[in-house]
């Protein structure tokens, strides 16, 4: 027998943003003809969330419980994966390419995310792929992995090749930044920004991140200390503040991730060494 959507392993998970999030939520809550289906948990919705935030585009924000789709959201993307956006009743998804669209459809809305100078669009778009392709696969494969199962060393080994990747991206940064390109929050910090904030799970749930404290990098301390002058001043955007749940809510979908008994498609791919679906 098929399994239904209300005993889904998955489906049980808060059904609504709160804290921050909820009133951003509440604001957008009256018909727009650009819509977010979205789901308050999802990394890469937030993704799209931040730069509607960032560049005050009208927008409707619509819920959207995974296990439970909406046929609006079915008829726009058959997949029913968010975020998907409906744009002139035409259905648009992927976060990276959300993001970029929404430069491109409204030009008129500052701040542009997207520098205009073409070597840096070109680095953006080059190290988008780096998180999407290396960072995001790494965090889940540091997450999913199970040390009783596999060993303990093997959790080690997941720790470090995530911390290469983190080390590698901070390397390209400005050094004076604060942000990537420097003083300007642009598309790249948007797009690793939702795991930056949600390091914390490997705290939670395997026994820390491993960034050494300030002043114990040895010859990485300025490497390190250049990603965490990075992550305090994106922690406190406001865009990424008002578009994060209270952290207890997240807990129990992690737990998930952390046991690996998660059954999202990221969860799935991670499971069969593939990368981000």
């Amino acid at each position: 027998m098929s399994q239904s959507k209300q005993d889904h392993p998955d489906s049980n998970l808060h059904p609504e943003s709160t804290g921050l999030a909820a009133a951003t939520v509440k604001a957008h809550s009256a018909d727009q003809p650009l819509k977010l289906y979205s789901g308050w948990f999802c990394p890469f919705v937030q993704r799209v969330w931040i730069a509607l935030e960032e560049k005050h585009i009208q927008y409707q924000y619509i819920e959207v419980n995974p296990y439970h789709k909406p046929e609006s959201l079915l008829h726009l993307n058959p997949r029913g994966l968010v975020p998907t956006l409906q744009y002139e009743n035409k259905p648009l998804y992927e976060s990276t390419v959300l993001c970029e669209f929404l430069e491109e459809a409204f030009p008129e809305y500052a701040p542009h995310l997207m520098p205009e100078n073409p070597y840096e669009k070109a680095r953006t778009r080059i190290w988008t792929d780096f998180v999407t392709s290396r960072v995001i696969p790494s965090f889940h494969r540091f997450l999913q992995y199970q040390p009783q199962r596999h060993g303990k060393e093997g959790l080690e080994e997941k720790r470090q090749e995530f911390l290469g990747y983190l080390k590698a991206f901070t390397k390209e940064m400005d050094t004076e930044g604060p942000y990537f390109l420097g003083k300007e929050f642009s598309l790249i910090d948007v797009i690793i920004a939702p795991w930056a904030v949600r390091l914390w799970v490997f705290d939670h749930f395997k026994g820390g991140l491993g960034i050494p404290e300030k002043g114990k990098g040895g010859e990485d301390e300025e490497v390190w200390g250049r990603w965490r002058r990075w992550l305090e001043t994106v922690e406190q955007r406001k865009s990424v503040k008002e578009t994060m749940s209270g952290r207890e809510y997240y807990v129990p979908i992690y737990q998930r991730y952390a046991d690996d008994v998660a059954q999202s498609e990221l969860a799935k791919a991670t499971r069969s060494g593939r990368g981000v679906p």
